[in-house]
């Protein structure tokens, strides 16, 4: 028998068992009734669960341990929600709880005999993990401050909403190609990333007033690092249709002859942009409305942080930087804590692993904002403890070869002490392998887990370092890798080089520095020794 590649077999598991009906058996696994199937580990992706790197567990310890993500419909947590997360993470996950950047939950260490209770726990505070991994649609980005932002072009709440009733858990999009992402605001600071969305709707005010939805299709970071292209606009009344016309078309023609050539891009780029718009308006039975592109808020500037009146009368919103996006079963519990004791409700995870508490109430929102910063929480945080991302990194990916989360922190906590006084928008990255969850390659400095050798011939794991990243609708710019190789404990002092650089330059923006690294000479002009 021919042996099967990757793309194969992962297409005959799903065509021999739905995903979803995996759910039974991890009942069945969880009481002892029968040995795990290797290809239900596959399925258990439908249900949020990833295998993870064994690398933090005892030589004796032969437990097959799992990653759980958790979806957060429109981010958002409420005091009971936060309460019942708090529980699992401290019962069943080690205390560890990280914010993703698709405004999710993640926990680590997660054993099958737990998952029914935890399963159940989560059913029971309206919260669930189905469709969270797989080659399905995933939780649906939208800003985090829809419906109380003031400067806001259209609430989009309902129809982010709409949306995920239609996409959570649809059987007839149990079987996609790969995984679907999905983006729908109408944030003035554009904060989703519409530019590396499978399908993304941005509102838009016409010339007449008119509010209109830019749809763009085909914008990943992973296999298919592009950004995404601009169809044209439509109308608030069509964008479910928009949605559910091109995922019936990426589920009947996106390419499943290879894993790493089959997300929506991918197809994009075999018919090319003009196929596609003509067979999707087929399908719609209505034309995209014409018009150019507008205008978009660069990267290092998406963002809600401090303190902001809200539409809701009395009330204030609060944006919350969490370095690195771990926040534990001791800071899901404190938040839960410290809302209900200054009359809140709800926060709202965003895109960049941080979070906006959405109800304090006026006179008490300088009082919420305290409390959190004594559980290092901070609602003015430095220019790099606000936007240095991570993924989850080697401790419990087995595709990461380098440590992150611990890394990230401990850079934006140096860098701050370094440069007290800076003052610019930042963004920084650390990814541990290439496959960009922590987002490396649309951000200033990013830095990305790799093997190398050193100057004594000796193979080590490090980072390499790549610059200039940015979204900015039309604008954007993938970061270039510079070719240096840093050891983990060179990063801090490199890094806080670049700055220190920058500072001693005549630029007078630090992107403006980056891009001259990245297109021209300075960046060996400059000393960036790891000394």
């Amino acid at each position: 028998m021919k042996k099967e590649n990757p793309a194969q077999r992962v297409e005959r598991i799903k065509k021999e068992k739905s995903g979803l009906d995996v759910l039974q058996d991890i009942k069945e696994y969880a009481l002892g009734k029968k040995e795990l199937d290797p290809e239900d580990i596959d399925r258990f992706k439908w249900y949020g669960l990833y295998t993870q790197n064994k690398n933090l567990q005892a030589e004796d310890d032969e437990t097959l341990y799992f990653m759980l993500r958790i979806k957060l419909v429109l981010g958002s947590i409420n005091i009971e929600q936060l309460r019942a997360l708090a529980g699992i993470s401290k019962e069943f996950a080690r205390d560890t709880a990280n914010l993703t950047t698709r405004q999710a939950v993640q926990f680590h260490f997660i054993q099958v005999r737990d998952l029914p209770e935890i399963f159940d726990r989560l059913k029971s505070v309206g919260l669930s993990s189905i469709y969270a991994a797989g080659d399905v649609p995933r939780n649906i980005t939208t800003c985090p401050v829809s419906g109380v932002d003031k400067s806001e072009i259209y609430d989009v709440s309902g129809l982010a909403l709409e949306l995920n009733r239609y996409l959570d858990g649809n059987k007839e999009l149990v079987n996609l190609p790969r995984k679907f992402k999905v983006g729908i605001s109408a944030c003035s600071k554009h904060c989703i990333g519409h530019e590396i969305q499978d399908l993304s709707f941005t509102a838009v005010k016409s010339a007449n007033g008119e509010v209109l939805f830019d749809v763009n299709v085909g914008g990943g970071l992973a296999s298919n690092k592009q950004f995404a292209l601009h169809l044209g606009f439509v109308k608030d009344t069509q964008i479910l249709d928009v949605l559910k016309a091109v995922s019936i078309i990426y589920r009947d023609e996106g390419l499943r002859e290879s894993r790493r050539k089959a997300r929506l891009g991918h197809l994009i780029n075999k018919w090319g942009l003009e196929k596609f718009k003509q067979e999707l308006e087929k399908s719609l039975g209505f034309s995209f409305i014409g018009g150019e592109e507008q205008e978009y808020t660069p990267y290092s500037k998406r963002e809600h942080f401090g303190i902001h009146a809200s539409k809701q009368e009395g009330k204030s919103y609060i944006g919350c930087a969490v370095n690195g996006g771990y926040i534990g079963s001791e800071g899901l519990a404190s938040i839960a804590q410290i809302l209900q004791k200054h009359g809140a409700t709800t926060i709202r995870a965003t895109t960049t692993q941080n979070f906006v508490v959405l109800d304090a109430p006026n006179e008490k929102a300088e009082d919420l904002a305290k409390d959190l910063l004594n559980i290092n929480i901070d609602a003015n945080p430095d220019p790099f403890k606000a936007r240095t991302l991570s993924c989850t990194g080697m401790k419990y990916c087995k595709f990461a070869v380098v440590e992150t989360k611990d890394t990230a922190i401990e850079l934006a906590e140096y860098l701050n002490d370094m440069f007290p006084n800076f003052d610019e928008k930042v963004s920084l990255s650390l990814n541990g392998c290439p496959n960009s969850c922590g987002h490396p390659d649309i951000v200033d400095i990013g830095l990305v887990g790799t093997k190398f050798k050193d100057e004594n011939g000796q193979s080590i794991k490090g980072f390499e370092l790549v610059l200039g990243g940015n979204l900015e609708g039309s604008r954007s710019t993938l970061g270039k890798k510079m070719k240096l190789k840093i050891a983990p404990q060179d990063i801090n002092h490199t890094v806080a080089n670049i700055i220190s650089a920058y500072l001693k330059s005549s630029k007078k923006h630090f992107g403006a520095f980056i891009r001259d690294l990245v297109d021209g000479d300075e960046f060996t002009v400059y000393s960036f020794d790891k000394k």
